[in-house]
């Protein structure tokens, strides 16, 4: 791969993926807490739009 040879001469390079994944796992906990804390009346509801 050629572009192997110029994230090599990159100093700091490897700062990008572990920052990725933070705002990755940020996310993911952010949809997760919001989903656990959804009422489930209104799932229900929003689950029933289709066939309304």
């Amino acid at each position: 791969m050629k572009f192997i040879h110029y994230l090599e001469k990159i100093t700091g390079v490897s700062i990008y993926p572990l920052l990725s994944f933070c705002i990755f796992g940020l996310f993911f906990l952010a949809v997760l807490v919001l989903v656990f804390k959804t009422d489930k009346k209104s799932i229900y509801n929003i689950s029933r739009i289709p066939l309304d």
